[in-house]
């Protein structure tokens, strides 16, 4: 049975994390700087090697691969991580993915059944990867996708968000803070432009 197509609501919904989540697989991060650096033209072609390698790994199992985050929005900086989103038939199914997916140096440190049973493995060699697993015609990777593609085409946001990635790397650095924390500090101008690009596809008034 398909997935529905998400609602504008759904598409629209922030997801607001609670003062006791949790989404820890093992122990929580211990606090260390947020190094953000300038946008890296192999980012893209490390992106490409990353999901031939996860789509081997996985054959049909894999529904899509996309590069998302600020390491596919050119000119853009970015903390260096490739930020990838793979869709699955089912993301609580981990044994439909997980297994295949470690001996490729995955993984699995997240887990949010609350979240669009959002799971996250992290590969920590260089190139390090956040792989995001989802399921079909989940909001969140709607989202993910039309961020990206409005970064790319609006340098006057694409810079906004640059400055925004900057203050918040070095407040969290200076306080000392996990990623978590990070994008925290960013988050109401990440939120200020998102807005605007809703509004700008008709998913709001």
């Amino acid at each position: 049975m398909l997935a529905p197509m998400p609602t504008r609501e759904e598409i629209t919904k922030h997801h607001d994390l609670g003062p006791d989540h949790n989404p820890w697989v093992g122990e929580r991060p211990a606090p260390a700087p947020i190094h953000v650096v300038d946008y890296d033209e192999s980012w893209p072609a490390a992106f490409e090697e990353i999901a031939t390698a996860v789509r081997a790994a996985l054959g049909d199992a894999a529904l899509a691969v996309e590069h998302v985050g600020s390491t596919s929005v050119p000119g853009l900086p970015a903390k260096p991580t490739i930020d990838v989103d793979l869709t699955v038939a089912d993301p609580a199914d981990e044994l439909a993915y997980v297994p295949a997916l470690e001996p490729i140096g995955f993984a699995l440190v997240t887990r949010e059944p609350t979240w669009h049973e959002h799971r996250c493995l992290v590969r920590s060699s260089s190139p390090k990867v956040n792989l995001h697993v989802f399921g079909p015609d989940c909001p969140e990777v709607i989202r993910h996708r039309m961020f990206r593609d409005w970064l790319r085409s609006h340098p006057e946001d694409r810079d906004l968000y640059r400055r925004a990635k900057l203050a918040a790397a070095a407040e969290i650095t200076d306080k000392g803070g996990i990623v978590m924390d990070y994008n925290r500090v960013k988050e109401p101008v990440l939120r200020e432009i998102y807005e605007r690009m809703f509004r700008a596809n008709g998913l709001l008034p």
